[in-house]
């Protein structure tokens, strides 16, 4: 007697359910990664219990062994003092009221402070000096 079974198992596995969970956690990755900006310098900034609510078009940062640095679309990148004008001129340029911020070691002589300053006046720039909270 020759009895068939009517239920067949299926070795197939379908993808489908998976590729769509690994698409959702790229969109989700990618997302929150563009939301967190660290910066990659570690400056002990001075601290102020004043906040402001502009947002700079660009940061400056002045380590305390005095080597200047430039957020360049969000990569800090080390730049000679003679080169920021011009750095700033073509970040800030396309902004119509650019903002930039000063982000300078408690350690740094204020001279250097001021001549930074001093090309964001000369420029029309307005300066932001990023400060710690107060504790």
């Amino acid at each position: 007697m020759a009895l068939k079974r009517r239920n067949k198992v299926d070795a197939s596995f379908s993808m489908s359910s998976m590729t769509d969970i690994v698409f959702l956690l790229l969109i989700f990755f990618m997302i929150s990664s563009t939301l967190v900006a660290p910066n990659a310098l570690k400056l002990l900034l001075p601290q102020s219990n004043n906040q402001t609510a502009a947002k700079p078009v660009t940061a400056i940062s002045i380590t305390e062994d005095l080597k200047y640095y430039i957020n360049d679309n969000g990569t800090q990148k080390r730049i000679a003092f003679n080169e920021i004008e011009a750095a700033l001129q073509r970040l800030a340029g396309k902004s119509d009221d650019p903002f930039i911020s000063l982000h300078a070691d408690k350690s740094v002589p204020i001279e250097h402070v001021v001549k930074v300053m001093n090309v964001a006046k000369r420029n029309n720039f307005k300066m932001i000096l990023a400060t710690a909270p107060e504790e």
